[in-house]
C-alpha cells in the first residue's frame, strides 16, 4: 500500500510543478487553504513528524484543526518549487495517523489532489483501484468518521463510472470523485450527488 501512496504523491507532484503563480495562490476546495497551502499540508508529515505535530497540538491547546492549519501555513512559506520537490523526493515516506493504516494517507493525497485540481479545472488521473480504497476508507463508519460520512451512512452509495458501491438503503449515485469529495465534506462533491440525497448539514 505504501508503494501506491508513493506513486500518487509523485503523480501529483508532476502536475503541481507546472502550475502558474496564479494557480498556486488560487482558492482550493479546502475553505482555509490556497492550492499552495494544500500542497504544503501534504508535505507536512514528511517535514514535521509526529513529535513536531504533538508540539503544535500543545501550543494550540489540543486543537487538532488549529494545529494542522498552523503547520500547513508555516510549510507554505517555502517556495512552491521546494514543496513540490519534497513531495516527490520523500514520496516513499511511511506515515499514518495513530490508530490508522496506510489507507488514511492514501485517501489524504487523493482527496487533496481533488481539492487542488477541481477548482483549477485540471484533469489528474487516479487509477480506479486507488479511488476505491479511498472511497471505502471514508465510507466505512467509525468513531472518527467525518460528519459528511455519517450523514451518508443510511444510503447506498454507488459510483457511476467505476465498479464501487457501499451501504444499504435508498440509492445515491455520482462519479467516484464526486462521492469521495462529498464524503470528505466538500460541497463541490455533494452538489453532484443524485438520487435519495439526504439534506446536507452545515
Amino acid at each position: 500500500m505504501f508503494s501506491v501512496i508513493a506513486s500518487e504523491r509523485r503523480s501529483l507532484a508532476d502536475l503541481l510543478e507546472d502550475l502558474t503563480p496564479d494557480q498556486q495562490e488560487a482558492q482550493s476546495l479546502c475553505s482555509e487553504w490556497t492550492v499552495k497551502q494544500v500542497a504544503a499540508h501534504l508535505v507536512m508529515p514528511m517535514e514535521v513528524g509526529m513529535l513536531g505535530f504533538m508540539a503544535a497540538m500543545l501550543r494550540h491547546r489540543g486543537n487538532f484543526d488549529v494545529a494542522n492549519n498552523a503547520l500547513a501555513r508555516k510549510q507554505a512559506q517555502r517556495p512552491f518549487a521546494q514543496i513540490v520537490e519534497i513531495l516527490r523526493d520523500k514520496a516513499d515516506h511511511r506515515f499514518a495517523p495513530p490508530g490508522q493504516g496506510p489507507e488514511a494517507p492514501l485517501t489524504d493525497v487523493i482527496v487533496h489532489g481533488l481539492d487542488i485540481t477541481t477548482p483549477l479545472g485540471l484533469t489528474h488521473h487516479v487509477p480506479d483501484e486507488h479511488l476505491a480504497v479511498a472511497l471505502e476508507h471514508l465510507a466505512e463508519p467509525s468513531p472518527k468518521s467525518r460528519a459528511a460520512s455519517r450523514q451518508l451512512n443510511g444510503v447506498r452509495l454507488e459510483a457511476d463510472d467505476i465498479d464501487w458501491s457501499h451501504g444499504d438503503g435508498p440509492l445515491v449515485t455520482a462519479p467516484a470523485r464526486a462521492i469521495l469529495l462529498a464524503l470528505a465534506g466538500r460541497v463541490a462533491g455533494w452538489d453532484q450527488l443524485t438520487g435519495a440525497v439526504p439534506p446536507r448539514s452545515a
